[in-house]
């Protein structure tokens, strides 16, 4: 082989050496690799779609990290005490609030604390729900004029269809489907709870949308979800609750401590 050869086959060796490092890595920073298996992590926690630009974000965020970090050693901040102690604190800091959310997680909520929160909370699914519909109109005399028709034999859903100014539910003949009291504006609340099943209401309701004719078809008790059903919501809301996580880490720091020998 001529020296013109061997040339040529070091420059194809080295081009396919940058290559593969390349493939291997996201980066190389001054000499420094930052493997690709560290990008994939990144945007795997971002929750975005894995795409190119995605991925251009993550690398650009882990050469800035890398930068830092080589700045920080080349002008020797890390041996600075007080760098060094911050250091310390943020590490501590991030241990206790790791080893609290796994006592949490393991041993913190019992299921005597789930029952009591179901306990409380279950109440508030107590009341009633409501099927019902009604028409929608601009002025009282409409809405008088459909009460006499659907009294005189005329059919509520069809002239929902045909008369009602509500686009949510004139198509479906007025049906509002199930409802609380909450749900809807007070006066029309008020006038619907009145009503029994099948009950029309005898004058119009005036809202702030305009007149209402009403008309309940059934009337039914709500259920409150059983307790499994609310175990991950339960769970949830007492871990948010920041009086319970002051308490649980005094009983978390008290266990240790009865478990430690101290001198």
């Amino acid at each position: 082989m001529n020296p013109r050869q061997i040339f040529t086959a070091s420059l194809i060796s080295s081009a396919l050496l940058y290559t593969t490092a390349f493939a291997q890595n996201a980066a190389i920073v001054n000499g420094k690799a930052i493997p690709k298996a560290q990008l994939d992590k990144l945007v795997q926690k971002s929750g975005q779609p894995d795409n190119p630009q995605v991925r251009n974000q993550g690398r650009e965020m882990l050469v800035t990290k890398e930068l830092i970090l080589q700045e920080a050693d080349k002008r020797g901040v890390i041996q600075k005490e007080s760098v060094r102690e911050q250091l310390d604190q943020a590490r501590v800091g991030i241990l206790v609030a790791a080893v609290f959310e796994d006592y949490v997680e393991k041993d913190g909520v019992s299921e005597a604390d789930l029952q009591a929160a179901y306990d409380s909370v279950k109440n508030q699914y107590a009341g009633k729900e409501y099927h019902v519909e009604h028409i929608l109109v601009e002025k009282e005399g409409d809405a008088k004029a459909i009460i006499v028709q659907v009294k005189s034999g005329g059919n509520f859903e069809d002239i929902a269809k045909t008369k009602s100014k509500d686009p949510g539910s004139a198509a479906n003949g007025g049906d509002l489907g199930w409802v609380t009291e909450k749900a809807l504006v007070p006066e029309f609340s008020k006038s619907m709870v009145q009503l029994k099943n099948g009950q029309m209401t005898d004058k119009p309701v005036k809202s702030q949308f305009g007149w209402h004719v009403i008309k309940m078809v059934e009337v039914r008790d709500t259920k409150a979800p059983s307790y499994e059903e609310l175990k991950p919501q339960l769970k949830q809301m007492i871990v948010s609750d920041q009086n319970w996580q002051k308490a649980k880490f005094s009983e978390m720091m008290q266990k240790l401590r009865a478990k430690a020998k101290i001198q």
